[in-house]
């Protein structure tokens, strides 16, 4: 049920033609209140597509009423037009639910540049067959709606105390912090304002979302959105909530990192003793963005002299001289020197975790990433054909 689970909520995903597959390509989540909260993190990337540039002015306020999402088409560098196409779509949900257009966001993702005429007819026609399509069963059909290159949808509940939070992500690719190339919808059916929701959806998505760096590359098109309708009454614990969101946000960054385009493996970079949190951040991002590294883990090769080299090149504290590496709990470098032979090392494992000690204080941060693979080469070189 994902984002229908919380009570409040009723959701679609409908073909519309965007995609060549006949797939979903456009779905559709409204919040049926009492209340209408609403908050929303957008991409740090300086190019945003139109549907961010709309959404980050609809989301001003605080009230969000419904969200409507595509793919197949990212309509970002789409001109005015593109923004029109954003404008549109709003009023086309609006009219449809008799609601405000100033209180529905709107996402798309796919290959930039798409967002002509056709590509707008599509979409409102979508939004038009959505609408009655709208239902409390229907939030999986919403998940499969989003996805691009995904392999599967991602999807998870997670319940508190008389009310619970829902969520589904699309994600596969371009994964990098800023939020990563995604589209993340979450709902809850707890009583909290707009500001109380900011608070904690940045609070969560700076430890989870933030942190997956699958390939370096930041996308146009990122929003993560989250939204409360109040239908239980319940008044959270704001620790409790920030918690729950907390988790629900890893399950989702997980099934992002357990998806991305073409790994073989799935690799938790953990920096321990650094002298800050940023630092750590700073050290572990590093070693997920560099490709010998990546493409070492591929070939199965404990290369932890591509981990120390990568480490050097950050402004993170540190006597690069002192430094223990280890991989699938083999220690393989010790203060700069080798430990363990690399044969003792076992790869083959999807899994693939690596420490690294600074030992300069007592900070700590994970990043996740993956492999570099020959598949993700030729998913990325073939996508836009």
């Amino acid at each position: 049920m994902s984002v229908t689970a919380p009570l409040g909520f009723i959701a679609a995903g409908v073909a519309a033609g965007l995609k060549s597959t006949g797939a979903r390509d456009v779905a559709l989540v409204q919040n049926l209140g009492p209340d209408f909260s609403g908050a929303a993190v957008f991409t740090s990337n300086r190019a945003k597509a139109n549907p961010i540039l709309w959404s980050q002015q609809v989301v001003g306020d605080g009230i969000v009423s419904a969200i409507v999402l595509n793919s197949g088409g990212a309509n970002c560098y789409t001109g005015t037009f593109g923004f029109q196409t954003s404008h549109l779509t709003a009023e086309a949900v609006a009219d449809g639910l008799g609601i405000s257009a100033g209180d529905v966001l709107v996402c798309s993702t796919g290959l930039i540049g798409v967002g002509g005429q056709d590509f707008r007819d599509r979409v409102i026609a979508g939004v038009r067959d959505a609408i009655p399509a709208l239902s409390a069963d229907n939030g999986h059909e919403a998940a499969l709606a989003i996805m691009t290159t995904d392999s599967k949808p991602k999807e998870a509940v997670v319940a508190g105390d008389g009310w619970s939070i829902g969520g589904m992500a699309k994600g596969a690719g371009m994964l990098a912090p800023g939020l990563a190339t995604m589209l993340v919808v979450i709902t809850t059916d707890a009583k909290l304002t707009s500001a109380q929701l900011d608070a904690a959806l940045r609070s969560a998505t700076r430890v989870t979302f933030d942190r997956l760096d699958s390939d370096g590359c930041m996308s146009t098109n990122d929003q993560v959105t989250l939204m409360a309708s109040g239908a239980t009454g319940i008044v959270p614990d704001l620790d409790d909530f920030a918690q729950k969101l907390g988790e629900i946000c890893d399950s989702l960054a997980a099934q992002l990192q357990a998806d991305a385009e073409g790994a073989s493996h799935e690799i938790s970079i953990e920096v321990v003793h650094a002298a800050t949190e940023d630092d750590a951040v700073e050290v572990g991002r590093s070693v997920a963005r560099n490709n010998l590294f990546k493409a070492a883990v591929f070939g199965n090769d404990p290369n932890w002299g591509r981990v120390l080299a990568a480490v050097g090149t950050t402004k993170a504290e540190f006597d690069p001289y002192a430094i223990d590496v280890s991989m699938n709990g083999v220690r393989v470098c010790r203060s700069g020197e080798p430990d363990a032979p690399s044969e003792s090392v076992d790869l083959t494992p999807r899994q693939t975790h690596v420490l690294i000690d600074l030992k300069v204080g007592e900070a700590t941060a994970t990043i996740r990433t993956n492999d570099l693979t020959h598949d993700y080469v030729h998913e990325n070189s073939a996508y836009s054909s």
